[in-house]
């Protein structure tokens, strides 16, 4: 028998190619994609698109530290070394991400 996610459960998609500018939407208590690979030197963009506020806060001892995004806003940071970044949704921390910087 094969167990299935509940439908309230967000897929989880991942970006593995470097860019030099990238988006992070914040949709249905999920960021996608869930992964993103970029280049240092980049600057990401999250922007929430649900109701609820979010937030983009390192896992541990990270930068990433947004304020509470409203539905509609928009939090930017620039990834100046290399190294995987963890973030997760300070509101709601079941919500988490990850940005890889080669």
């Amino acid at each position: 028998m094969v167990a299935m996610a509940p439908a309230s459960v967000a897929a989880q998609t991942t970006s593995t190619a470097p860019t030099a500018a990238s988006h992070v939407a914040i949709a249905g208590f999920a960021y996608s994609p869930s992964t993103l690979t970029v280049s240092k030197g980049t600057t990401a963009t999250w922007t929430n698109n649900d109701s609820a506020p979010h937030t983009v806060t390192s896992s541990g001892s990270g930068s990433l530290n947004s304020p509470v995004l409203r539905g509609g806003g928009s939090y930017t940071f620039t990834f100046k070394t290399a190294g995987t970044f963890s973030y997760y949704c300070n509101v709601h921390p079941f919500m988490h991400g990850t940005v890889v910087v080669k």
